[in-house]
């Protein structure tokens, strides 16, 4: 986690220097930072990439998410490249604390999108992007303990976006589709496959209303497999997402993650604070 903050504060520091503070997209339309460092929501990655870069500038992103739920918290900090609004790179480290265990388990997740058709508001159809999440963990002892096959992934996803102006009541729509493909256990925190090798196409959701141009209010839903026979279920979140301005943005929000490595009823609180260089 130190060389994920170190790597922040050298965007940080670099994108000062050219002095970048890309804005050619309209607000809040880069959406958040997804945990697992790809531009999106808290848990689905989006259509969208991250950062405010037209076609014409390259935008430097940062991120850091806490995520408490009953028996665990999860801790990411990364950072996003746009490119041109055509590819996007992102970099992420998660620290996962399990107290019954007194163990941490890391895992470092290198993410590329490239976007295929289209954009959120000005085309008639989605905007689609294909995207890829590269998975490794730190210390595979604890995902080879419970069955895990591997203790390093791959994901591939395709995602499909799409921003309504004023179609609720005047209010903008915004909703996204996910289909991903993945071996992953719990994002692979706890290794890829296992004796139930069985499920990997995988759906996900997003939708949200925004209160105001600045204020969004949503859910998502992200379906998950059970390979390891531990009772992995499907997560779900209920967030608000604050951009005050093309600089930051700040998203809170209610996780039901269902089990977790035999523990039911996790559910809690998540906060993510991402800021746009």
């Amino acid at each position: 986690m130190k060389k994920v903050k170190c790597l922040l504060l050298g965007l940080l520091m670099t994108s000062s220097f050219y002095g970048l503070a890309s804005d050619g997209k309209l607000l809040a339309t880069p959406g958040v930072s997804q945990i697992e460092g790809s531009g999106g929501g808290g848990i689905v990655p989006w259509a969208q990439l991250a950062g405010y870069a037209s076609e014409d500038e390259f935008s430097v992103n940062g991120f850091c998410s806490h995520a408490d739920v009953t028996d665990y918290t999860l801790d990411v900090c990364g950072a996003q490249v746009n490119l041109f609004n055509r590819v996007e790179f992102s970099y992420a480290q998660q620290r996962f604390d399990v107290p019954a265990l007194d163990t941490e388990i890391e895992q470092s997740i290198t993410g590329a999108k490239i976007r295929l058709y289209g954009d959120i508001v000005y085309s008639k159809w989605p905007q689609l992007s294909l995207g890829v999440q590269h998975k490794s963990l730190d210390d595979g002892a604890v995902a080879t303990l419970v069955g895990a096959k591997d203790t390093s992934g791959t994901d591939y996803y395709l995602a499909a976006s799409k921003l309504h102006l004023g179609a609720v009541g005047g209010l903008n729509w915004f909703w996204n589709l996910t289909t991903r493909y993945s071996e992953a256990n719990q994002l692979g925190l706890l290794g890829y496959g296992g004796a139930n090798d069985n499920a990997k196409i995988l759906f996900e959701g997003s939708t949200a209303v925004f209160l105001s141009r600045s204020v969004a209010v949503g859910i998502e839903y992200r379906q998950k497999s059970n390979n390891l026979n531990l009772g992995e279920q499907d997560w779900k979140d209920l967030f608000i997402a604050w951009m005050p301005n093309k600089h930051v943005s700040v998203t809170a929000a209610y996780l039901d993650l269902g089990s977790i490595a035999g523990a039911s009823d996790q559910t809690g609180w998540y906060l993510s604070v991402t800021g746009y260089w």
